[in-house]
């Protein structure tokens, strides 16, 4: 497959064009109306600092159904002890910091892929109010949390951090709370991991998830 080059149009290539590893198109910016168009058709920008924009529609989607949504006895207990406080969209910026500077496990650095550049541009979708987050807090201090793109009846999980036990599973699970309380299909997870499978989310192929976008988003 070709690999596009954006220009100042915004527009983009249909996903099925993507090539084997999900990377599509190259190029372009990060202003809220081409990220809010990418989202809308199953793209999303990934890349480290130094290149090129670089926009994704993997296949296969990781996506978590609300209902599926495993809680394991640990977390039940952790949440059972109200060790945690829970706040929605208190300090964006903050989570945006944090989820940068977690150290990942299989990963030789940072998430150096949020860098200023991403965090600007999704400071300004939350501004608009199209980005959100969930924040964990212990003792007056946020300690887990995660951030994403509401669109229509799904949201879109970007990334999430903890500096102690369950705090990001704790946002995660009132994430999903919030999703069943507004009717939300289903969270993009976007990326395969076995820690979001093992919390119940599954792989579906990409034409599905597209499939599963447009009903989603015509809400």
């Amino acid at each position: 497959m070709p690999l596009f080059e954006l220009n100042d149009e915004l527009i983009f290539p249909h996903p099925d064009l993507a090539e084997a590893d999900g990377l599509l198109a190259i190029g372009g910016d990060l202003n809220p109306e081409r990220l809010l168009l990418a989202y809308s058709n199953g793209i999303f920008p990934w890349y480290n600092p130094g290149e090129p924009i670089q926009w994704w529609s993997l296949n296969p989607r990781l996506i978590l159904y609300p209902d599926k949504f495993k809680c394991s006895d640990s977390l039940r207990r952790t949440l059972k002890s109200e060790k945690y406080e829970v706040k929605i969209n208190r300090n964006f910026r903050l989570v945006l910091e944090n989820c940068a500077n977690a150290k990942r496990k299989g990963e030789t650095g940072l998430g150096t892929w949020i860098s200023e550049e991403m965090m600007d541009a999704y400071t300004k979708l939350h501004e608009m109010g199209y980005a959100h987050c969930i924040e964990t807090h212990y003792k007056g201090e946020m300690v887990g949390g995660l951030y994403g793109v509401g669109l229509g009846k799904i949201f879109v999980g970007e990334s999430m951090f903890y500096t102690q036990r369950d705090a990001s599973k704790v946002a995660l699970f009132h994430l999903v709370e919030i999703a069943k309380k507004n009717g939300l299909h289903f969270i993009d997870a976007q990326q395969s991991t076995p820690h979001l499978i093992s919390l119940g989310a599954e792989e579906i192929p990409r034409k599905k998830y597209l499939k599963l976008l447009k009903k989603a988003l015509e809400e």
